[in-house]
């Protein structure tokens, strides 16, 4: 069961090798695959900036994964994660705290290659 966030689904769509392990999880049909729903907004932000059609994106991460909602508890457990990171990473973000929150909801792996990610349990690091 994989979380996937942001940086890998970039790589992914830009088919780069972080990409390709990315493609070998999310394909694999035994795989649970999920998409807190709050990386769809970076996805677009980034689809944005590329000059990319976020809604073709957008189908694949559909086709591809279940979206997570972010429920309350999500949001009350991300602002103690966020709060802990920061004594020691002075820019992490609600969105990875987020993310985290659910990892630990839901009992999933996080995929992704962002430094923030890096030293985080059950973390599959691009």
């Amino acid at each position: 069961m994989y979380l996937i966030d942001t940086y890998a689904w970039v790589e992914y769509f830009i088919g780069s090798n972080k990409g390709k392990v990315v493609k070998k999880l999310v394909e694999e049909e035994k795989n649970v695959i999920a998409t807190p729903e709050c990386v769809l907004a970076e996805l677009k932000g980034w689809a944005i900036r590329e000059s990319i059609d976020f809604e073709e994106l957008y189908t694949v991460v559909r086709k591809l994964s279940d979206i997570q909602c972010i429920t309350t508890i999500d949001w009350l457990e991300a602002a103690s994660i966020r709060s802990e990171m920061r004594k020691t990473s002075k820019d992490f973000g609600m969105i990875d705290a987020l993310i985290i929150a659910q990892q630990k909801r839901l009992g999933y792996k996080i995929v992704s290659g962002d430094p923030h990610f890096e030293n985080i349990e059950d973390t599959i690091f691009l």
